[in-house]
């Protein structure tokens, strides 16, 4: 299967966070890390970033 990848602005723009906060929950392995595809340039898998926007979801719908 062929998976496609976001660049940040895309990650940014459907998650509503901005650049500092992803990298920032990268590094406390809270958010999907990004994968090198170029020299300079970074992305992440479409189905990393839609199973983490289920997992937010989920979180939120648990009752306490």
């Amino acid at each position: 299967m062929v998976q496609k990848f976001m660049r940040r602005d895309e990650v940014e723009r459907l998650t509503g966070l901005p650049r500092s906060t992803i990298y920032d929950k990268m590094a406390k392995n809270e958010f999907p890390k990004s994968v090198k595809i170029g020299d300079r340039a970074v992305g992440w898998l479409e189905n990393e970033i839609s199973d983490w926007q289920k997992d937010i979801i989920a979180r939120r719908d648990i009752v306490r």
